[in-house]
C-alpha cells in the first residue's frame, strides 16, 4: 500500500510563496512519476505539475508555469512543490499523487493519492 503524506499548506498573501512537501516512504522507487494536483471548491481536480522520477522530466500546467517548481529528493522519497507569486486563484486543496505509468503531465496507471493540504491565498 502506497502512502503519501503532504505537508506545507497554509495561508499566504497574494504574491507570497509556499513550499509543499510529499513523502512516499518505502515506495518511491516503484513509482514512475509523481505529481501535484489541486481542486478548488466547485471545480474539477486538475494536474498542475508532474515529475518523471527516473529521467527526471517535469511538466507543468499553463496556469502555474514559471511560478511553480516541482522537484524530488529520491534519497528521502519525497517531492516538493515550490509555489511563488501566488494568486488568489491558486487557493485550493493540493494533492500529491504517484503512478506506475505516466504520459507527460498525466498520471495514467496505478494512481495513489495523498489526503491533501489546503492552500489559501488572500
Amino acid at each position: 500500500h502506497v502512502q503519501l503524506v503532504e505537508s506545507g499548506g497554509g495561508s499566504v498573501e497574494a504574491g507570497g510563496s509556499l513550499r509543499l512537501s510529499c513523502a512516499a516512504p518505502g515506495h518511491y522507487s516503484t513509482r514512475a512519476c509523481m505529481g501535484w494536483f489541486r481542486q478548488a471548491p466547485g471545480k474539477e481536480r486538475e494536474a498542475i505539475a508532474t515529475i518523471h522520477t527516473s529521467i527526471p522530466d517535469t511538466y507543468y500546467a499553463d496556469s502555474v508555469k514559471d511560478r511553480f517548481t516541482i522537484s524530488q529528493n529520491k534519497a528521502i522519497n519525497a517531492i516538493y512543490l515550490q509555489m511563488n507569486s501566488l494568486k488568489l486563484e491558486d487557493s485550493a486543496m493540493y494533492y500529491c499523487a504517484s503512478a506506475a505509468r505516466c504520459r507527460d503531465i498525466e498520471l495514467v496507471e496505478g494512481i495513489r493519492w495523498g489526503q491533501g493540504t489546503q492552500v489559501t491565498v488572500s
